[in-house]
């Protein structure tokens, strides 16, 4: 192929580039990749290879670490006091089965394709570089959002397990807007720390990883056992002040419940991670099912036990929206007001493992994303030394901790939860697609036309719950779209068959499974508050300059010099390719 000069070597080059921009994208937005090309050619371009180190208990151990901690410690507080009220409870199981249903859907994926890239991946080899690129950018930036937030919790549980106020340990900038004006200069250093530890080996943070979570657990179980023991039925349905709020175990009802779930979303990132690190497994075929769905399950047990001692410890409206553990007991006479300082320490060891494990996914997404030319091909490089995307890792730390210097909570919390379910939406959208469409040999339109149907339908029904005024036209509203849901969801699996069946794994009860996951996603993103859709469309907007005026021309450079291929999708070489992946395995 004759090779095309850098659209970047001059500023001559880059306008000429430009004003090629509408045929490029039209080459290149759809241009998808195949599972071969990610498991060889895209990943060679890493130079050294990441080491299969990881098991299945691995995996559990950085999923539980991963989730554990950034949900309960820092989400639950706000959640209950601000929506859910004691049925707090009920939102993380809706939301943990929202995960698991997202979780099985990122499995198949990760059984088949086992990369770092994650949705990225999954997303370029079903439905182009495009897609994959605004999916890509948006987890980026959750990750980043979810550790700054993260991070800022941190310091607020340190001071609880030393007995030293938040106010103390934050500086106040009166020139900056309010959200943006304390400085955090504790949670900055446990960025940097933990970028440090990511950078240096992925076994020795698996194994720091399992210490953490170890110690972590067994606070847990501290909190949910003094939590039953201490607290008090009646929480669960008298307020402290029930002239200003309202009584009961739903005081906000259904919808207060949604929009906790919604929020506490955030919790589940983790198990995004560890799909993260199926690049670095021994057996992906058992290990990467155990550790996603298990971490997943086991998460959801542990956050519901929490939720409900915490609401059994104090009325909702008592509850602090930072620290609701920890200031539990704090303000005890009689002689609890040490478990404070414990439930300070368990919950710093459970931030710094969420922090960890969530910032070893991030670098890995940034790692792939660089390798498929979409961003500088830096990224993408592995450290011979360590085995790991010392410059993902590196360039990434220092961007959470610039977030994470001057940015509030609340500010970060529901932007994370807008991104984290509109990747995983899109996730279950690709399953469907990849299992009945077999691009250039099958007809795509009726499966786009399913899943365009659906997902306007579920918009339909959501609209309809958070907007239309209570009574009997509202019930038959939604049960008329639940109704044309279920009928047009049967109709399509009865009359278009799958082309593709997974060899090792694959979701069941297609497509029911990631049906229902688009529609929990769909309807927990109605759940969430107008700022959040105008932040989520900033940084989706920004994303698609970037990849208007960078990225196409960065990845046709790459295709003009036989880097990236200009292919139309997978057909029937998927057995072939999964047998010279696992030849690929065994050479490891």
């Amino acid at each position: 192929m004759e090779t095309r000069a850098s659209s970047f070597s001059s500023c001559r080059a880059y306008l000429r580039a430009l004003a090629q921009t509408p045929a490029r994208l039209a080459r290149r937005a759809a241009s998808v990749s195949t599972s071969y090309e990610e498991m060889s050619q895209v990943r060679a371009r890493s130079g050294s290879d990441m080491i299969k180190s990881l098991r299945w208990y691995d995996l559990v151990g950085f999923g539980i670490g991963g989730m554990v901690g950034a949900g309960v410690f820092v989400t639950t507080g706000r959640a209950s006091r601000l929506y859910s009220g004691p049925a707090v409870v009920i939102s993380y199981a809706i939301a943990g089965l929202c995960a698991l249903l997202s979780a099985f859907c990122y499995t198949e994926f990760a059984v088949d394709m086992p990369v770092a890239g994650g949705a990225f991946s999954y997303l370029r080899v079903t439905f182009g570089e495009f897609a994959a690129f605004i999916t890509g950018a948006n987890l980026v930036m959750d990750y980043v959002m979810s550790n700054a937030a993260v991070s800022r919790g941190f310091t607020a549980y340190l001071g609880a397990a030393i007995g030293v106020s938040t106010a103390k340990w934050r500086i106040t900038v009166t020139g900056l807007p309010k959200g943006f004006n304390e400085i955090d200069v504790v949670a900055v250093l446990v960025v940097l720390f933990v970028t440090l530890i990511i950078c240096y080996s992925t076994r020795e943070s698996s194994v720091l990883n399992m210490v953490l979570t170890g110690l972590h657990i067994l606070f847990i179980l501290f909190v949910i056992v003094i939590g039953f023991w201490k607290g008090d039925w009646k929480n669960f349905t008298e307020p402290a002040d029930p002239t200003h709020h309202p009584s009961g175990f739903f005081p906000y009802g259904a919808s207060g419940i949604f929009n906790g779930a919604a929020m506490v979303y955030l919790s589940y990132i983790g198990y995004d991670a560890v799909s993260t690190m199926a690049e670095e497994v021994r057996d992906p075929v058992k290990d990467i099912p155990i550790g996603v769905s298990g971490s997943v399950i086991i998460v959801t047990v542990l956050y519901c036990l929490m939720a409900a001692s915490m609401s059994k410890l104090l009325p909702y409206d008592l509850i602090d929206a930072e620290a609701p553990f920890s200031a539990a007991f704090s303000g005890e006479s009689d002689g609890w007001k040490w478990a404070s300082n414990v439930i300070g320490v368990g919950a710093s060891f459970g931030i710094l493992t969420s922090l960890l494990v969530a910032m070893l996914g991030q670098a890995r997404y940034m790692c792939v994303i660089g390798r498929s030319r979409v961003v500088p091909a830096w990224f993408a490089k592995v450290h011979p030394k360590t085995s790991t995307p010392v410059n993902a890792s590196a360039f990434l730390g220092i961007f959470t901790a610039l977030i994470a210097l001057f940015t509030d909570l609340n500010v970060l919390l529901n932007l994370v939860s807008i991104g984290t379910l509109f990747v995983f939406y899109m996730v279950a959208n690709a399953v469907i697609y990849r299992r009945y469409v077999a691009v250039g040999t099958t007809n795509p339109w009726p499966t786009l036309s399913f899943l365009c149907s659906f997902s306007f339908t579920s918009i339909m029904f959501t609209l309809i719950w958070q907007f239309a005024p209570p009574g009997k036209p509202k019930a038959v509203m939604l049960g008329a779209s639940g109704l044309i849901a279920f009928a047009m969801l049967q109709i399509f699996r009865c009359t278009v068959p799958q082309v593709r069946k997974p060899e090792f794994w694959g979701v069941p009860f297609m497509p029911w499974i990631p049906s229902i996951s688009i529609f929990l996603n769909i309807f927990l993103l109605g759940s969430l508050d107008g700022p959040s859709y105008a932040r989520f469309g900033f940084f989706s907007g920004l994303a698609v300059l970037v990849y208007v005026f960078y990225s196409v021309h960065a990845s046709f450079d790459a295709e003009g010099e036989g880097s990236l291929s200009v292919k139309n999708g997978e057909i029937h070489m998927e057995p072939t390719d999964q047998e010279i992946s696992r030849d690929n395995s065994l050479k490891v």
